[in-house]
């Protein structure tokens, strides 16, 4: 496959499939009457739920991502990391909202967060920034990209424009990553999806990702960015656990 940047082929392309998702929903989301708007949101909730899940339940064993929400939540919140992110999203708005068109600076806000969370959890983000970044493969990448193309044109007929600012979200973290692998190629050669720690990691991004899709079917608004450290957490743990024996 032809590579544009060594190691941020995958995450450009995402990019840019983001946006143009997003451009698309924009376009077509005034077109849509608000009982549509509602139905495509909660569509979307329904099928966030079910990857979510589908995510969770490949833990083989349970208590590492228990512990893994608990002591990342209880990170997140003294990180403040819900009113950081919604701060970043309250600045975007003072600088691109009027450009978008957007005059609700709540539902701006909500559009980015949420976009921005449902990209950037989940194994395609993990394994293919690490794979692009260690090897220049971006297969994961290019069918996460094709993904979040449509999905953000649901997503932003229906949350708005603020949906496509989540675009830089996804290229500061996965560019991120695919830096992080370039940097500790040698440390990372093991990712891959049957993987102990990636399989935890990605159980505990189904349940963080849960909360979710409560928020888009207006089930309970949960303080979702605070359970980001527990994805992180739990690689971690199971690093730990090989480390002093004790099962993986």
């Amino acid at each position: 496959m032809p590579v544009l940047v060594p190691g941020l082929t995958g995450t450009i392309i995402n990019t840019i499939t983001v946006i143009l998702g997003s451009l698309i929903g924009i376009f077509i989301g005034h077109r849509l009457s608000e009982n549509t708007q509602n139905t495509v949101l909660h569509g979307l909730g329904l099928v966030t739920i079910i990857v979510a899940i589908d995510n969770a339940i490949t833990t083989q064993n349970i208590l590492i991502p228990l512990f893994a929400i608990i002591i990342g939540a209880m990170l997140g919140e003294w990180m403040q990391l819900e009113e950081r992110l919604e701060a970043l999203g309250r600045w975007m708005e003072r600088t691109f909202g009027e450009r978008l068109g957007e005059k609700d600076e709540n539902r701006l806000v909500q559009a980015f967060v949420t976009a921005s969370l449902v990209y950037c959890v989940g194994p395609l983000t993990i394994i293919g920034s690490v794979q692009d970044g260690l090897v220049n493969n971006y297969e994961f990448l290019l069918l996460k990209a094709v993904l979040d193309g449509f999905a953000s044109i649901a997503f932003a007929a229906s949350l708005g424009p603020g949906v496509i600012l989540s675009a830089i979200t996804v290229f500061l973290f996965q560019g991120g990553l695919a830096l992080l692998a370039m940097l500790f190629g040698g440390a990372l050669g093991g990712v891959t999806a049957d993987n102990p720690a990636v399989i935890e990691m990605t159980a505990t991004g189904g349940i963080v990702l849960l909360s979710i899709g409560f928020i888009l079917l207006g089930i309970k608004r949960l303080r979702a960015a605070n359970f980001l450290p527990a994805i992180f957490l739990a690689p971690a743990f199971v690093v730990l656990l090989q480390w002093l024996g004790l099962g993986f």
